[in-house]
């Protein structure tokens, strides 16, 4: 997967980064840390990295002006228009993302691999409703959402992890294999499973990335050895992880869910070009 490496220190011998798609380049690597590799800078004291990729960045904005969604969907390509909800789904390719549309203006965004992607590709489907006619003003944008998961070199022994901290986890194996986990200081949810996968949710990547780090120094004291979980369980996790049935919920915002006042410019009109300046907020 390509994308940019953020590696930072964390609780010895792991060091975690976050990979996300972000223009297309190849994976950046650290000094002393890559992926997939153990460095050793002393005899004997071994660093392995641990990535976090991000999946997905749900984000909403609004264009403030009414949209007819029947026009969009008679004269626009790659739409589809759902009558019965008000609402229209439109695709882009580059980034690869889905905008769902109402026709009070307000917009969602899923599919982007980045905070980058997810206003690139907002501004980009502003840009295309700009060109129906309609007096489109791109505002109100925000990120609503980031699901990242990551891979522990090592099992979890996730019954005595929950058992432990009993505040913030919980375990109903009936309903679902995994650990559920909440830190309401980051506004995020885990989900640890006894392979030692991770599945995150929370409002940013920066969140994503806290959150991972709480939590592996909590789940390295429940490594577990060869025989300590069933191989029954551990099929089955895996089984359910490889077709996806066990997915976070994407996080759709209706338009009674947007917030009027937000951090950025309710007035930020669309220009005529799209540029990306590394010093300005707006692209």
């Amino acid at each position: 997967m390509s994308g940019e490496t953020i590696l930072a220190p964390l609780v010895a011998p792991l060091s975690v980064g976050v990979i996300g798609e972000i223009s297309g380049t190849s994976v950046a690597e650290s000094e002393d840390t890559q992926e997939g590799t153990i460095s050793q800078e002393d005899p004997g004291d071994t660093n392995e990295s641990l990535d976090i990729f991000i999946n997905n960045v749900v984000s909403s904005f609004s264009v403030r002006c009414h949209l007819n969604l029947k026009k969009i969907a008679m004269e626009g390509c790659h739409v589809e228009y759902k009558r019965e909800t008000g609402m229209l789904n439109m695709k882009i390719r580059n980034p690869l993302t889905t905008a769902s549309i109402w026709s009070s203006g307000k917009i969602t965004v899923t599919g982007a691999r980045s905070e980058i992607d997810a206003k690139v590709a907002a501004r980009k489907f502003a840009r295309i409703l700009q060109k129906f006619g309609f007096n489109v003003r791109f505002s109100n944008f925000r990120i609503v959402n980031v699901l990242g998961t990551c891979s522990l070199p090592f099992t979890v022994k996730i019954v005595e992890f929950s058992g432990k901290y009993r505040e913030n986890a919980s375990y109903e194996p009936e309903l679902h294999p995994g650990v559920t986990y909440k830190l309401k200081s980051l506004k995020a949810t885990l989900k640890i499973f006894s392979t030692g996968s991770i599945t995150v949710t929370a409002p940013s990547v920066n969140n994503v990335k806290e959150a991972i780090d709480h939590v592996i120094p909590l789940v390295a004291e429940f490594k577990a050895g060869e025989g300590d979980i069933s191989r029954k369980i551990l099929l089955k996790e895996a089984r359910l992880l490889k077709e996806k049935k066990i997915r976070p919920r994407t996080i759709v915002c209706y338009p009674d869910d947007f917030d009027s006042d937000d951090e950025f410019d309710s007035d930020d009109e669309l220009s005529d070009e799209f540029s990306y300046d590394d010093d300005s907020d707006d692209f």
